[in-house]
């Protein structure tokens, strides 16, 4: 077999078997290989590599855009001495993911606007990067997909959506008040997923407030039966971390209007 058929051969294969970063890079490894004088394992390795990498890359890419997290942020964004009331070595633990792999749960508690969503998104994004599936999404919003789903039939899906990821994130429970099937559709979604995968909660109402803020005592006492079982809770009490930041903002902009007009 002549040299430009073996190529045209191996170019065949690798866009038969959908390889086609591979197939876009090989004429570039190939003259890598020659110019390197590289072995035929070694220019083998750099062109799957290649591959590998741009699969990942889709991957990784699915994972966010499935993950619906409201911002980019990280961990290393949360800046822990403007908020004293974080435990960080805790926090630091947590961001091991080492959490995920006995299905145990993390539960964010404290008033409005001292990081507990920026939290959770910098665990659900440390979950994804890790390759882990995960879903955020608000309590009024799981609350209003689930009663959807009963209305048109889609419970028994809706369910299987909800157990699904591996990290599921709920966020602000507590800031609205739920319609009526509410509590007991968060409670059904807690259930699927105890002791199989983890849930991430951010409210800013105390646990010995739940019956009273959720209406149903019952329905509150087993949703905190099965989140608490396994469990971090990392309480909240200090200054607004959101209203800082905006303070800190409006003050950099008053120094510099002041600059300009000194």
């Amino acid at each position: 077999m002549s040299e430009a058929r073996r190529y045209s051969q191996l170019r065949a294969h690798l866009s038969y078997l959908k390889l086609n970063d591979a197939f876009e890079a090989l004429p570039r490894v190939l003259d890598q290989a020659r110019g390197e004088n590289l072995s035929m394992t070694a220019a083998l390795e750099r062109l799957l590599e290649i591959e590998v990498e741009a699969t990942e890359a889709r991957r990784l890419a699915a994972r966010e855009r499935f993950a619906c997290l409201p911002e980019p942020w990280t961990l290393s964004d949360f800046d822990f001495s403007a908020q004293p009331g974080v435990d960080e070595k805790l926090i630091r633990d947590l961001a091991t993911l080492r959490f995920l792999d006995d299905a145990s749960n993390v539960l964010f508690v404290g008033p409005p606007g001292v990081g507990k969503t920026m939290l959770s998104v910098a665990l659900g994004r440390a979950a994804v990067d890790a390759g882990h599936r995960v879903y955020f999404t608000t309590a009024a919003e799981l609350a209003a997909k689930c009663h959807r789903a009963a209305l048109e039939g889609r419970w028994k899906t809706c369910m299987r959506f909800f157990a699904g990821p591996r990290l599921l994130i709920i966020d602000e429970l507590g800031y609205l008040p739920l319609p009526e099937d509410g509590a007991s559709a968060l409670f059904q979604v807690i259930n699927q997923r105890y002791l199989k995968s983890s849930t991430i909660l951010s409210t800013n109402v105390g646990i010995a407030d739940w019956a009273s803020a959720f209406g149903d005592a019952t329905v509150a006492a087993a949703m905190l039966d099965r989140l608490l079982h396994r469990a971090a809770v990392v309480g909240i009490d200090g200054p607004s971390y959101r209203l800082r930041h905006h303070q800190s903002r409006a003050e950099t902009l008053r120094q510099g209007v002041n600059a300009r007009v000194s």
